[in-house]
């Protein structure tokens, strides 16, 4: 399985922007899917997760009720929606499958359980 992120770029804070995941090889419905991030100096963080059939979500405090993500199965992808952007979130994003989704009771933010990545995208918001 291959994933391919997308849509990042430079905005303003405050600003919009939102990040597409498309997968393929398998179907994205066999799997949970997740968003992390990585800063210049600092390890990789958790930024969402949605779980492989019933849309449940799971977001760190430092992103919820900003960051919104969904999946379009019927075009094999998954986007992050981000509102309100903060110069703190600047960041290469990475999308990521975990196969083994339909085992857990909720969506995973650990980086370990997520199997297959993509290239990351390049999100730069500006004071």
């Amino acid at each position: 399985v291959q994933l391919q992120a997308s849509g990042g770029g430079l905005v303003q804070a405050g600003g919009s922007l939102r990040l597409s995941c498309v997968v393929s090889g398998r179907t994205v419905s066999n799997y949970g899917m997740g968003w992390f991030r990585q800063a210049p100096g600092k390890m990789r963080e958790f930024v969402a997760a949605i779980s492989w059939n019933d849309g449940r979500t799971y977001y760190p405090d430092s992103v919820k009720g900003r960051f919104t993500i969904f999946r379009d199965n019927a075009k094999n992808t998954v986007h992050l929606q981000m509102e309100s952007l903060k110069p703190e979130d600047t960041a290469v994003y990475y999308c990521a499958a975990d196969p083994m989704s339909r085992w857990r009771t909720v969506p995973s933010g650990r980086e370990n359980h997520y199997e297959h990545w993509g290239q990351g995208t390049q999100v730069t918001v500006s004071s």
